[in-house]
């Protein structure tokens, strides 16, 4: 285990951990839930890279499909949920990092980088695992880089928690409000979150 980052060996991960990997020369992290059997559900926008870093960021999935095996469902995803082999979400860079919840606030605010942790509390592995699949086939919700992205769709799955408006993307609100507010925008701490189980979400966001 690396002690200063979140990077972990496959050898380490358990089904329902919430991973990620740096893209763009670590410019932005691409999100997922590992489902176990070296498979992982994420959540992608289908669009074509451009050269701003919001581009690059909101396109995580262009490198990845250029690339895909036969193992992996791309092309047959529900609005943008996908499945891959762990190799494929991984993409060029190859390194693995693991997502953390229920941390201090300290340690929240010492994380220079946006989107590695959250206060907030993880769901037992089953049902993380529960909500994925349930999404692979269902859909989360049409793709939005500021409110509804692959770290948003991985924080829903290991918590069932969504923001009325707008997202909950650590490395988002870093990007557009820095370090402190980005705090105060973390799904463990504001007051405008409902937990919504994932049968009821699709009906939950139409009434938003």
């Amino acid at each position: 285990m690396h002690k200063l980052t979140h990077k972990i060996e496959t050898s380490e991960l358990e089904a329902g951990d919430h991973i990620y990997s740096y893209r763009a020369a670590f410019v932005y992290s691409h999100h997922g839930i590992y489902i176990g059997e070296n498979k992982v559900v994420h959540f992608t926008s289908g669009s074509k890279a451009s050269s701003s870093v919001l581009s690059l960021m909101s396109s995580s999935t262009s490198k990845l499909q250029s690339a895909v095996c036969s193992n992996c469902d791309f092309g047959n995803h529900k609005n943008g949920v996908t499945l891959s082999c762990l190799d494929c979400f991984l993409g060029e860079h190859g390194s693995l990092f693991r997502y953390k919840y229920g941390v201090s606030k300290h340690k929240y605010i010492a994380k220079v980088r946006g989107g590695s942790c959250t206060t907030a509390q993880s769901s037992p592995p089953q049902l993380v695992i529960h909500r994925a699949n349930f999404l692979l086939e269902n859909g989360f919700a049409k793709y939005n880089l500021f409110e509804k992205n692959c770290e948003d769709f991985a924080l829903y799955c290991k918590t069932a928690l969504i923001v009325k408006h707008g997202g909950c993307s650590g490395q988002i609100k870093l990007l557009t409000d820095g370090i402190v507010k980005r705090y105060k925008a973390d799904i463990g701490v504001r007051n405008d979150v409902d937990k919504v189980e994932v049968e009821d979400l699709a009906s939950y966001l139409e009434n938003l």
